[in-house]
């Protein structure tokens, strides 16, 4: 009996406690501002976002002009500082709404924040070498560059992590404190090296002007060749033909769609001209009759 009039008794005081009108108003008034408190941090994310990138416009259309890989490069990653600093003061809001005293969670933050350090080193490694790469401005976003051993347009750069996309759209993700060598292709002009073959019965001299002809009508069209071609002269003997070396100084990144353009020209007036190229099936066949 007395076992039973106790589990009686602990039911009317739960009872009492959940039929309590204030308990459930002051949940309600909880769990308002909690939603009140997600929506504000979803909310404010695209505008202060859209701000900031209209700060960095301003920037590149301003008096004052700044490098445009570096813009970028800062764009992306004050975004992401912004983003994350409204998801830590959400966090904090919402443990507070929850009854927490902050004080005591912001003093312990602290001290895990150094334990934290000493077991993720890893971490701490990626974040410092992440600094660096943006201070010295190794590479920016839009660069193409080879990482280690992968090669991509850099897509963002973070505190902890890089991305580039290969040019056949892989994403790679790599730790900044794995990347031990960096090539960027997009800094300096780069130079489209193109080996022209042709027949030993032709005039080399006549050949070497034709070149220089094309080259210098595509240097009018193209905007990304910087300089005058060179036609540096032969470079080898070949089994059916002579090979003549022609150099263009291009824009960064630009020599490998300058050289296709210009192997196509050329071919067009070596067709029109009548020079031969040489033809190794033809010389085979030739060879055996």
């Amino acid at each position: 009996m007395q076992e039973l009039k106790g589990f009686d008794e602990m039911f009317t005081e739960i009872f009492s406690y959940l039929s309590n009108p204030a308990l459930w108003f002051n949940f309600g008034i909880g769990v308002l501002k909690i939603v009140t408190i997600v929506i504000a941090a979803k909310i404010s994310m695209p505008i202060l976002e859209a701000s900031i990138n209209r700060v960095f416009q301003r920037r590149e259309s301003g008096k004052i002009k700044f490098d445009r890989r570096r813009v970028d490069t800062l764009r992306v990653l004050v975004n992401h500082v912004a983003r994350y600093t409204i998801y830590f003061i959400t966090i904090l809001l919402v443990v507070f709404q929850l009854g927490f005293d902050l004080r005591p969670v912001l003093v312990s933050a602290g001290v895990l924040g150094l334990a934290v350090g000493f077991g993720a080193q890893s971490l701490v490694r990626d974040v410092i070498t992440g600094f660096f790469i943006i201070f010295e401005d190794q590479f920016a976003v839009g660069d193409f560059v080879t990482i280690n051993t992968f090669n991509g347009t850099v897509q963002e750069i973070g505190l902890r992590i890089t991305k580039i996309r290969s040019s056949t759209g892989e994403l790679h993700i790599i730790p900044n404190g794995s990347i031990n060598q960096v090539t960027n292709f997009s800094l300096q002009n780069t130079i489209a090296v193109l080996d022209i073959s042709v027949a030993y019965e032709e005039n080399i001299e006549h050949v070497q002007a034709v070149i220089a002809e094309v080259a210098k009508k595509a240097q009018k069209e193209n905007q990304d060749i910087v300089n005058d071609p060179q036609v540096l002269g032969v470079q080898s003997f070949g089994p059916t033909g002579v090979t003549i070396r022609v150099t263009v100084e291009c824009k960064p990144n630009t020599h490998y769609g300058v050289a296709r353009k210009l192997r196509a020209m050329i071919k067009e007036e070596f067709e029109a001209k009548g020079i031969e190229i040489p033809n190794w099936n033809l010389a085979t066949l030739a060879g055996k009759e």
